[in-house]
């Protein structure tokens, strides 16, 4: 294999492990003609649809997002508090419920990014372009319009149809430069009057919501994602995805637009669907692990003590601490989606301390969401659910197990590129610490570089968490194993 030919060969080997784990790689013929048939009429409008294109709205994301899901603009109200207002690509207005483009869209159910191709949910014409929030285009979306306190509490929240302006696109890592004082202005703040002040301001009430959720017992975690650097076709590093102000901004924004929409929802006496994390499968791995670095947690499963924890250790030792976040995340156990019937005690998600949680923010890239958003705009009208309780429930277990398929498959290319990189290392040791322990076998990080393998030999005694020394034996780019012996 050429060293040039890394990026093409992990393009296969992702095309496969679609098809392997039951999702759809290509769109249909159908959903090609059904593309070609969507006009270029302009937005729809009505008394209903709210015209606020002059507000600071702005897009926030990755450098290289095309397929722009939200705008933020924020707004002082006074006496302490302050409008916050998301705007959510209307992607319902251009895929109805039931055409080709929504049965592919509900076979995967979600974006599939691996390192060296992207399958989109929704055809790119769409996700990149008409439902996307793009720079400088008037686009339909569904505004979260919420007032927030200075404790970081939400006292009153709508939802509603509107026209919306994305005046500046905005990448993560350059504007948390720019907050935290440590870069530029990024030129595109400077050209829209009043947007930097505003930007301040999104950053301060983000900032706050944190507050409160932590608070609450929201978990701090900081796990290691590495994605793989292509230089001319070939793997040259693998770069870890490091989080700042900008994120946590968005991030933030998100939970409680979630929120919002979920009370929302509830209101209205409508089934929907949540996204939950249960109390911790593994509590006792959990209360094991903190007492390994001398710390004692309670005996039953305490979001508030654990986030105590979480940051004690994230002060005492930094560089150890997305380990320690791996090790917890994988004794929590995975979220998952539920039909939530209205008046039901939610479940609620343990890792961000919050009860109601629905997603509803990304629908060019999320089903869920796009369910979420029909249900919405039935609410809105008046109109009966577009989807009945056991449809929903369909969808929900559906959803999980997609997302569960969809991480394998990013998953295993993440592997296969990692065994790309190491390709040229048998035989060298490393030092890494155990993500998974069970029947199916002991799998290990190592540090440097950050990349995951099985350990085929001396795992007796090992659980999540564990530090252990190892040596790699072997890889096998296309299947994505990469195989450790322990060493001492």
């Amino acid at each position: 294999m050429h060293d040039r030919d890394q990026a093409s060969l992990l393009a296969g080997i992702a095309h496969e492990a679609m098809i392997d784990r039951g999702l759809l790689p290509d769109f249909s013929p159908e959903v090609e003609q059904q593309v070609a048939k969507l006009d270029n009429a302009p937005p729809e409008s009505g008394p209903d649809i709210r015209d606020l294109r002059k507000l600071l709205w702005c897009s926030i994301d990755n450098d290289d997002s095309r397929d722009l899901d939200q705008l933020t603009v924020a707004e002082d109200v006074g006496g302490g508090n302050v409008r916050v207002m998301i705007a959510i690509a209307d992607v319902d207005s251009l895929v109805k419920k039931g055409s080709p483009i929504d049965d592919h869209a509900r076979t995967n159910t979600t974006s599939v990014y691996t390192a060296a191709r992207i399958f989109p949910m929704l055809p790119p014409e769409l996700s990149t372009d008409r439902t996307s929030l793009n720079e400088d285009v008037d686009r339909l979306s569904m505004v979260i319009d919420m007032t927030v306190g200075s404790d970081g509490s939400v006292s009153q929240s709508d939802l509603y149809r509107a026209l919306v302006h994305n005046h500046a696109k905005l990448a993560y890592n350059s504007l948390a430069a720019w907050i935290d004082g440590e870069g530029e202005m990024p030129p595109k703040i400077g050209e829209v009057p009043g947007l930097a002040e505003n930007l301040k301001l999104q950053n301060r009430v983000a900032q706050q919501l944190r507050e409160l959720r932590h608070e609450n017992g929201a978990l701090d975690l900081e796990t290691i994602e590495a994605r793989p650097v292509f230089r001319d076709g070939k793997i040259v590093d693998l770069k870890r995805d490091e989080k700042n102000v900008a994120k946590e901004l968005i991030e933030d924004f998100m939970i409680a637009a979630n929120g919002a929409t979920a009370r929302f929802l509830e209101k209205h006496h409508f089934s929907s669907i949540r996204r939950v994390v249960r109390s911790p499968e593994r509590w006792d791995r959990i209360e094991a692990i903190a007492k390994d670095l001398g710390e004692v947690l309670p005996s039953d499963p305490d979001a508030g003590a654990l986030e105590g924890f979480l940051k004690r250790r994230r002060k005492a030792d930094p560089t150890r601490f997305p380990d320690l976040s791996l090790a917890i995340v994988k004794a929590m156990g995975a979220g998952e989606y539920v039909l939530e019937r209205a008046g039901e005690t939610p479940i609620g998600h343990f890792g961000l301390a919050v009860k109601d949680y629905t997603h509803s923010t990304a629908p060019n890239r999320r089903f869920p969401d796009l369910v979420t958003q029909r249900l919405v705009k039935a609410a809105l009208t008046n109109q009966p659910a577009p989807y009945n309780d056991d449809e929903l429930n369909e969808i929900a277990n559906h959803c999980t197990e997609a997302e569960d398929a969809a991480n394998k498959v990013e998953r295993q290319v993440r592997k296969s590129a990692a065994a790309c990189m190491l390709s040229d290392r048998i035989g060298e040791r490393f030092e890494g610490l155990v993500t998974g322990a069970s029947a199916k076998g002991t799998w290990v990080r190592v540090f440097h570089p950050p990349v995951e393998g099985k350990l085929v030999h001396g795992h007796e005694n090992l659980d999540i968490g564990d530090r252990v020394k190892v040596k790699l034996i072997s890889v096998d780019i296309e299947a994505g194993f990469i195989d450790f012996v322990r060493t001492h």
